[in-house]
């Protein structure tokens, strides 16, 4: 767990409430922010494919309350490896806890255990939680049928990815964010040879900024597949 407790500390400034593009999940965003608030007491399971926004709200929602006095803490399940179980039972006591990426275990016996028991000791505590994964509990192939009803309990949000229209102008305006100013033929490259979900893109734009920079050279087509290749 200690090896966790610097992603605590240092929420990534990019992904905050007031950033998250909403989109078609706007309703999810405002019951994050009341949760996040302490304005509402509400367990809450985001599920949703890669690029919908489920780590970004999480992240954002442990850093508002951070920022409100209140105590948070952030458990990326698929990043912890053999550390996992050790991780699940070291968390619970605070205001807040957001546990990312269920899926990762799935099937793993002392792990789904682990998360029973934090379940049940953070309801005891009073401590809201939120959860995320790529599918409602139902589907995650969790074996502990005890689990999968607790998940099931939540209040279940399900979060669409933006269309590409809204992801173009997204990443347009993060790049600008960062003083690049993409064309429209640079933009098309990036949406029509690379992986075109949000997470890989912001991750592309942040390379796209360092070589830049590096480089003193503007982002065009040629500077892009000079990068990308």
């Amino acid at each position: 767990m200690n090896a966790q407790l610097p992603l605590a500390l240092r929420w990534p400034p990019h992904q905050r409430l007031a950033s998250f593009v909403s989109g078609p999940n706007a309703a999810a965003l405002d019951l994050v922010a009341r949760v996040a608030a302490g304005q509402e007491h509400a367990w809450l399971y985001l599920a949703g494919p890669s690029g919908s926004g489920r780590t970004h709200l999480l992240i954002a929602a442990c850093a508002a309350a951070q920022a409100d006095g209140r105590s948070a803490q952030y458990l990326p399940l698929a990043r912890l490896g053999d550390d996992c179980v050790e991780a699940i039972r070291g968390c619970g006591g605070g205001d807040l806890l957001a546990l990312d990426d269920l899926d990762a275990i799935a099937g793993d016996p002392a792990a789904e255990h682990a998360l029973f028991d934090l379940y049940n000791r953070c309801r005891a505590e009073n401590t809201n939680l939120l959860f995320a994964a790529s599918a409602p509990p139902a589907q995650l192939g969790i074996g502990l049928p005890d689990l999968v009803s607790r998940l099931s309990a939540c209040t279940q949000i399900v979060l669409k990815p933006l269309d590409e229209v809204e992801r173009r102008a997204l990443v347009r305006e993060r790049a600008l964010e960062r003083g690049i100013e993409l064309e429209t033929a640079a933009l098309d490259w990036l949406f029509t040879r690379r992986k075109r979900d949000l997470a890989t893109l912001l991750e592309l734009l942040e390379r796209i900024d360092r070589a830049s920079l590096a480089a003193k050279r503007r982002v065009t087509v040629p500077f892009l597949r000079s990068l990308v290749d």
